[in-house]
């Protein structure tokens, strides 16, 4: 069993960043790959990043790359989400979730554990 718990959402201006925080309880965060996802209103949830156990390996959807950096600190339980160059369009509520296994994946069904989820709001 893995708990998520999200933070470091809030709101900020177009072009502004921010970093999100997903903290994991329990002995085998080392052993999930993590993914960030996030919804907004009316919309279905949408893959973002992902990234292997180990953080040899991440993936993006094309509309983040280059702005976003999904990273993990395994002694902390801890994943991360860097977003630089925010615009309004990122705008969602944004979830952590973890997958337990080696491999990374983009569909949100093939995640075990979810959090809470974090508001990010980028005005214009």
């Amino acid at each position: 069993q893995v708990q998520l718990v999200e933070s470091g959402g809030g709101l900020v201006q177009a072009g502004g960043s921010l970093r999100l925080s997903c903290l994991a309880s329990g002995r085998t965060f080392s052993a999930n790959a993590m993914g960030w996802f996030r919804q907004a209103p009316g919309k279905e949830r949408q893959f973002v990043a992902t990234i292997t156990p180990g953080g040899s390996f991440t993936y993006y959807v094309d509309s983040v790359k280059g702005r976003f950096t999904i990273s993990r600190d395994n002694a902390k339980n801890t994943v991360y989400l860097q977003m630089n160059s925010l615009k309004p369009e990122d705008t969602a509520v944004y979830y952590c979730a973890a997958r337990p296994g080696r491999t990374t994946a983009t569909n949100s069904n093939e995640y075990n554990y979810w959090g809470q989820g974090t508001q990010v709001t980028v005005s214009s």
